[in-house]
């Protein structure tokens, strides 16, 4: 059936203008409830609502040897402040290591001692460790007789003032003659024949474990 042309009367035009609106003010709800429903996450009525939350964890702090150095909660690593002054290493805290550079010499050879100084406190502290501060002694593999000391002949030693921060170690090197020696370097040096021998490095009170070697 065709629709007549022309202008639509009166009634008819209103009533579809008003159809219209209608259609478009249900429309305009569907809108407004699927957008209400979104924001509220899709949750179905009497759903339980879950809520999280994020602590930030407490800064960790590592203890190098150089020093604590903390690392705050965004990553960032920052050394610790130096202390502004260090005491003097007392003996107790300090130790000391003593090593061969071989385990056999022949006679005739000039055995090589190592030393290492490590402090072992909790603090920076400053130590002369000289020469004449330090004492190598080579004695019989019993311990009952002395052959010789670094500081029989040489008591007098350059200074060389040392600040070790905690953990932290000085090394030293020494080399025997191979001779025997006496206090003030008195009596003959004499070439000390084959054998087993141990050595110790002392520094001041502290003394370190007796370490072997041979002539051979």
């Amino acid at each position: 059936m065709l629709e007549p042309t022309g202008p639509l009367p009166p009634e008819i035009y209103w009533r579809r203008r008003v159809f219209a609106i209608g259609a478009l003010v249900v429309a305009l709800a569907v809108v407004i409830w699927l957008v209400v429903t979104v924001s509220r996450g899709g949750d179905s009525p009497g759903a339980a609502a879950v809520s999280s939350t994020t602590s930030l964890a407490p800064p960790s702090t590592s203890t190098s040897a150089s020093g604590p150095t903390s690392t705050t909660a965004s990553g960032a690593a920052s050394s610790s402040p130096a202390p502004a002054a260090s005491g003097e290493c007392a003996d107790q805290s300090l130790a000391i290591k003593i090593s061969v550079a071989q385990p056999t010499y022949r006679v005739g050879e000039e055995p090589t001692f190592g030393i290492v100084i490590t402090n072992i406190s909790g603090e920076p502290c400053t130590r002369d460790m000289g020469s004449g501060l330090q004492r190598v002694s080579v004695h019989t593999l019993d311990g009952g007789r002395q052959l010789w000391a670094s500081t029989d002949c040489y008591p007098d030693g350059d200074p060389d003032v040392r600040t070790l921060d905690r953990g932290e170690q000085a090394a030293f090197t020494v080399t025997w003659t191979g001779t025997t020696s006496q206090p003030e370097c008195a009596g003959e040096r004499i070439q000390v024949p084959s054998g087993a021998y141990n050595v110790v490095a002392h520094l001041g009170s502290v003394r370190s474990a007796p370490e072997p070697f041979n002539i051979a």
